[in-house]
């Protein structure tokens, strides 16, 4: 083939093109400047984990150099991992950021809400969220949630409205076409936020490993006393495991999601890098909600029933 016709590269055709890492960056970031032009009181929804962290990554991104006008907002299960609990409360004072706890222990031991027989609390986190977003007149809330973790989420649009009871109907979702993005709601309705909807797995480990963002230990292999059940490793503490029929035993393990350890799996693996784990995800043929979040193997439509009643 000769140089006169010989097809230029992408990069000769657009020295400017972005990677589709940059895209998903300056997608989001646009997403919360966008919020922060519209509505009055935003706030981050922050637990520790990984999708909550990379928000946050990228929240400071899109203000900086000045600071986050938001807050961040936490449901604690009280059954939520040490080590997350004890991230979240450090990245929040290192960025001066101001932090509201909605304690589900504090509802139950109150009356308002009963343990479940099973012992996880995960379901047990909307009235809290709801309660919080009320009381402090929250009218748009950020949420980590991506459209490749489970079939519910798939469905969310980036402003998803919630009314005012803090329900979502799949059937007042808003069209978003050419990233426009509609933020009108009524007195007591508010909107959760996802700037992470068209973000995957893989895409958000090979940004932390690009941006050399840093996460809780418990997502990188460690050797960890764990028990199996209903497929799944589980860790031992106050929230019920294990049984007495239920062996406990020391295993190399990570995390691929984290939330209340009564229904959060670990996985057996050795990935010790972010480089170990980008290869991991790759070859995986499950999402890490299918593979280790024991809620969302109640029901076909056990996620999306939660949602409608106020859930994430």
């Amino acid at each position: 083939m000769t140089t006169a016709t010989r097809r230029p590269t992408e990069a000769s055709e657009n020295p400017f093109a972005l990677s589709h890492l940059d895209a998903l960056e300056a997608e989001s970031v646009h997403i919360f400047r966008e919020v922060a032009g519209e509505f009055e009181r935003p706030v981050i929804l922050f637990s520790g984990g990984k999708d909550s962290i990379v928000m946050l990554h990228l929240a400071l991104k899109a203000f900086a150099p000045a600071p986050i006008p938001f807050a961040l907002l936490h449901v604690d299960t009280g059954h939520n991992f040490p080590e997350v609990l004890a991230y979240r409360d450090r990245i929040a004072a290192e960025h001066g950021l101001r932090l509201h706890v909605a304690s589900v222990q504090e509802f139950i031991d109150a009356g308002r809400l009963r343990e479940r027989p099973d012992g996880t609390r995960n379901p047990l986190q909307t009235v809290p969220l709801l309660d919080a977003i009320d009381s402090h007149r929250f009218d748009a809330v950020f949420g980590g949630g991506r459209r490749d973790e489970e079939k519910a989420r798939a469905k969310e649009r980036v402003f998803s409205l919630r009314d005012e009871f803090g329900a979502w109907d799949p059937r007042r979702q808003r069209p978003e076409l050419w990233s426009l993005y509609n933020g009108r709601h009524s007195p007591g309705e508010h909107v959760r936020v996802f700037p992470l909807s068209n973000w995957t797995e893989l895409d958000v480990w090979q940004y932390v490993e690009r941006e050399a963002i840093e996460l809780p230990e418990i997502y990188y292999a460690h050797e960890r006393e764990v028990f199996a059940r209903d497929g799944m490793w589980l860790t031992a503490g106050a929230w019920g495991g294990p049984r007495e029929t239920e062996r406990v035993e020391k295993r190399l393990v990570r995390y691929r999601t984290v939330g209340d350890m009564s229904c959060t799996g670990a996985v057996d693996s050795d990935a010790a890098t972010d480089a170990d784990i980008i290869a991991e995800i790759a070859a995986s043929r499950l999402t890490e909600r299918g593979a280790t979040r024991a809620d969302d193997k109640l029901s076909e439509a056990a996620m999306e029933d939660r949602k409608r009643e106020g859930y994430f």
